[in-house]
């Protein structure tokens, strides 16, 4: 059965990695580390903590659920990125932006600014409006090659309702350089080239990084002799395997506050509720819609660079357990982060953090409170006051109505709140609250999306929204959802008033649980 099924949620975050044992419901053991400049040593760190508390063999462990950052911090960072050749099939139309514009230039330095134009494509209807131009893309491959570039990203004209065109363009890739890490752009946006072929430009940077990153933790968990299923967690809150996450890297990049959402959700029994998540860095604000992160309808910016991948409607601001407190009381943005138990003044360092403010005001026992008792009354409330302002500001800005909600208080740095937050109906902190985020990774699902334009006038509205209801489900099937579990969680229509035809934009999430768990 199901509730004999034991999972361990792994969230790893820049100041925290937090680990938890659940069966079926039931949250069995959690475990809080430190972050270590290795990610997986921070894993191996919080893994063996866990275990040792709750005392079951590493052999009893049915699956793994990751959250990480560490690809995203990569690309906001330039590190390790992979030189990148574009090659969008578009001409003699899609040439009016080439491929890169908008790009920071450190951004366009750091993986190449390579990019080839063949002919090719398709209308929105899906007819073909130029034939493929297979010997320019094998040509252009063949020329990346030779300057040392083995990471490609794919594009073509209304790829989601002709994907078959990158496919083939891809194929084309493979087989011309052998060595090819190749990605399709259909496969991590929707309708829009340019945002389309940004996502897939800056997953294709991160291709070699995730290679590395994933079988290092596959390697972590197998030396500890954990031998189930690893899955990682994607923006929207559900899994991919670790093959899917090794070529789609760049699905990953906000799977920390999703988790956190989700976590809240789970932990607190509600399904529409505004989340702060308070981590040692960063306050990540969100909100649920039916039990999941209610997703940004604006484009996406991921390190400087405009994308159209699925998002959380986060909004984060620079206040957490580690930030420091300025002499004029302001605290954060800037950050000690994992290095909190060296630095901060309760744990012996010098450095005044809003945990010691926290432990000063008595909120919270922490360290060795005598070490801040000199702190004056009036800096602390002061320090406290901004705190509270800037997360009631924050929600502010991302609300989109007036009427209170109840706000939900996760993550590790949720002691620096002490009292009521305007806009927030009631204030709730659950069980578990510090490791919701890893929470959220245990119990996340496998979802199927589909994101396409269908010809209403042809096919009639209600079998049009039937057909992508199906291929959500299938999808979700596909990904290694129970096909007798899944269900639709969300649906929209966007009528394309600007197109002559009657074609809608019809974007379909299905989810349901994992069949290996099942």
């Amino acid at each position: 059965m199901e509730t004999a099924r034991i999972r361990l949620g792994i969230d790893v975050g820049g100041t925290n990695t937090d680990a938890v044992l659940m069966r079926g419901k039931e949250v069995l053991a959690t475990a809080k580390s430190f972050t270590t400049a290795d990610v997986k040593d921070g894993v191996i760190a919080a893994v063996n903590i866990l275990l040792a508390r709750h005392g079951g063999a590493p052999s009893a462990i049915d699956a793994v659920m990751i959250g990480t950052t560490q690809f995203v911090n990569a690309f906001v960072q330039r590190r390790d990125l992979s030189p990148v050749a574009v090659i969008r099939v578009g001409l003699p139309a899609g040439d009016g932006v080439p491929p890169f514009s908008g790009w920071p230039d450190e951004a366009r330095q750091a993986v190449g600014g390579r990019h080839y134009l063949v002919g090719g494509g398709a209308f929105y209807n899906g007819k073909d409006y130029a034939p493929l131009d297979e010997d320019a893309i094998a040509t252009a491959a063949a020329g990346a090659a030779e300057a040392g570039i083995t990471a490609f990203a794919i594009s073509a004209t209304f790829a989601p309702i002709r994907p078959d065109l990158e496919i083939r363009a891809g194929a084309i890739v493979a087989a011309t350089v052998p060595a090819a890490r190749i990605t399709l752009s259909s496969e991590v946006g929707g309708i829009g080239i340019l945002d389309r072929e940004n996502g897939a430009i800056v997953n294709a940077s991160l291709s070699a990084l995730a290679e590395r990153v994933v079988a290092s933790l596959k390697q972590a968990f197998f030396d500890m002799a954990i031998t189930a299923p690893i899955y990682i967690s994607q923006n929207d809150g559900t899994l991919i395997s670790t093959e899917v996450a090794a070529r789609l890297p760049v699905l990953t990049c906000s799977a920390g506050p999703t988790n956190s959402i989700r976590g809240a959700a789970f932990l607190s029994g509600l399904s529409d509720a505004i989340v702060a998540d308070i981590g040692g860095t960063t306050t990540d604000i969100g909100f649920l819609r039916n039990g999941f992160p209610r997703e940004t309808t604006a484009p996406n910016m991921i390190g400087g660079v405009r994308t159209n991948f699925r998002m959380p409607d986060v909004l984060s601001i620079g206040v957490g357990g580690g930030s420091l407190v300025g002499d004029d009381t302001k605290v954060g943005p800037r950050s000690v982060g994992f290095r909190l138990p060296q630095d901060g003044r309760v744990f012996g360092g010098s450095t005044l953090t809003a945990t010691d403010i926290a432990v000063r005001a008595g909120q919270v026992t922490i360290g060795d409170p005598s070490l801040v008792s000199d702190i004056p009354n009036a800096l602390v409330q002061a320090a406290l006051d901004d705190i509270h302002l800037q997360i009631e500001d924050a929600i502010d800005q991302i609300k989109v109505s007036s009427t209170p909600q109840p706000l939900i208080l996760v993550g590790g740095g949720n002691i620096l709140i002490s009292r009521g937050i305007k806009g927030a109906s009631e204030v709730l902190r659950p069980l578990h609250a510090e490791v919701a985020n890893a929470v959220g990774a245990a119990i996340a699902l496998v979802s199927g999306r589909v994101d396409k334009l269908y010809d209403f006038a042809t096919l009639g509205r209600g079998a049009a929204l039937d057909l992508a209801r199906a291929e959500a489900i299938a999808a979700a099937v596909a990904a290694g959802a129970d096909a007798r579990l899944v269900e639709v969680v969300d649906l929209q229509e966007l009528p394309m008033t600007h197109m002559k035809s009657g074609s809608v934009q019809v974007k379909v999430r299905a989810v349901g649980p994992l069949a290996a768990l099942v």
